[in-house]
């Protein structure tokens, strides 16, 4: 089936903020049929899904214009290992806090999470803290944070980063990572 089907399912059962990721890179032939894909799910369910992948100031509207209710960034802001408030300050003006979503995705370092970019291969030097997560939230909707360490590796959820979270009083958070069991769910929900 294509991405239009599944629209129409997450649309029936009344599923909003699912997320529609283009993975490939820009340009490419394979970028073209994501943003075709991606086109057909915005069509059938407006405002019912948040995009991301390759989102900038050049193409964030177009995003928000095909129907999408969020753009989701991370590499544009976070750029060679550090937070670029100039175009953080850009992209919020440009679609407006509530259309935008910082993927602070993070990885392990020692005792702490810091931001990852680049497919999660590059660390960046930004530590995940409740003051970087108060601070940000001036520029955005919701934060979205995969725990790279157990993403898609069905092992369980990253506790550490889920107790962090919790302690976060502020926009919502939309964890990612490890979720193998209906068990995680509940630690998720206990923590």
């Amino acid at each position: 089936m294509d991405a239009g089907a599944f629209a129409r399912l997450y649309k029936k059962f009344n599923l909003s903020g699912g997320h529609i990721i283009l993975l490939n890179k820009m340009g490419s032939a394979e970028y073209e049929a994501d943003i075709k894909q991606a086109e057909l799910a915005l069509s059938e369910y407006k405002g019912g899904f948040q995009i991301g992948g390759g989102i900038t100031c050049d193409n964030a509207g177009r995003m928000l214009d095909l129907g999408a209710s969020h753009v989701i960034v991370t590499s544009y802001v976070f750029k060679d290992g550090m937070i670029h408030y100039d175009r953080l300050k850009n992209i919020s003006s440009l679609v407006g806090k509530n259309h935008l979503v910082l993927d602070l995705s993070c990885k392990r370092v020692a005792d702490d999470y810091y931001v990852v970019t680049d497919r999660w291969q590059k660390v960046t030097d930004v530590k995940l803290t409740d003051e970087l997560l108060s601070m940000l939230s001036a520029y955005c909707d919701e934060f979205l944070v995969h725990a790279v360490d157990v993403e898609g590796k069905n092992g369980g959820i990253e506790t550490g980063l889920v107790r962090m979270l919790s302690d976060y009083d502020g926009i919502p958070v939309t964890y990612a990572g490890g979720v193998h069991s209906w068990d995680d769910i509940e630690l998720l929900k206990k923590l």
